[in-house]
């Protein structure tokens, strides 16, 4: 089966003149005629368009996507790994762009104005609205991550600023039970993993077992929480992820 020019620019969301323009530089001749001698396209001309707006969209110039298209040693599925590869990369920084733009957003919501070096210390190296920001996209929970935009929405940098006091306190606290050997389902370890359930219910949403089971497991697979959490002492994001399930145990 062959397609006409226009077909082809439809099916791609090109233009007809950017399939002539290829046409005529040699990257993307067609296939076949028709005795009109009008231009056909077939299935190979087709994965090939395919592999030529792959690179372009990644912002190879014309010259190299024909250098690497006409390689002899390349073949459809090698150039498939690559592209895949280069766009894992590029999404891996448009999410890191997007949250930063979103801490930003969040920070503004807050109406908080603060110098840069204010801004450092009250969020330091992990943003607490990532709390409700991961809920909402774990468990789809629009009324929890509403709720915590009510909440913090009102906050002053008092507030954040006592908010990070607790946190300080309770991490000096599951260190210190750390340090004397408390398993993960004893008494105080259990304790301490209640009070950071209603740590965050108290400053952000209402924090479920379910919701807390959920964030455990979080602090343990997600490199940022695992970091934030093992910088307190090493190995306290496991420690704390089972005292967490410790306690909705006893609560079932």
């Amino acid at each position: 089966m062959s397609y006409s020019v226009g077909q082809v620019a439809g099916l791609a969301g090109v233009t007809v003149r950017t399939l002539h323009h290829y046409d005529e530089i040699g990257l993307l001749a067609p296939s076949e005629r028709s005795h009109a001698g009008h231009r056909r396209y077939g299935d190979g001309d087709l994965d090939r368009l395919q592999q030529i707006l792959f690179y372009r969209e990644l912002g190879f110039p014309l010259d190299e996507v024909a250098t690497l298209l006409d390689d002899p040693d390349a073949n459809p599925s090698a150039h498939l790994r690559r592209q895949h590869a280069l766009l894992t990369d590029r999404i891996e920084r448009l999410q890191q762009m997007a949250a930063a733009v979103e801490t930003a957003m969040e920070a503004r919501k807050m109406g908080i104005n603060l110098t840069p070096e204010e801004k450092f210390e009250v969020f330091g190296d992990k943003d607490p609205e990532r709390h409700a920001q991961e809920a909402e996209e774990r468990w789809g929970g629009t009324d929890t991550y509403a709720e915590s935009q009510r909440r913090t929405a009102r906050y002053t940098k008092d507030d954040w600023k006592r908010m990070q006091a607790e946190v300080a306190d309770w991490a000096e606290r599951y260190d210190a039970l750390m340090k004397a050997g408390e398993a993960a389902t004893g008494e105080r370890a259990v304790a301490m993993a209640e009070e950071h359930r209603q740590h965050i219910t108290k400053w952000f949403y209402e924090c479920t077992f379910e919701i807390h089971q959920g964030l455990g497991e979080l602090y343990v697979s997600d490199e940022r929480f695992k970091e934030f959490y093992d910088s307190m002492r090493p190995g306290l994001a496991e420690h704390l992820r089972d005292a967490i399930r410790a306690n909705a145990a006893r609560h079932e």
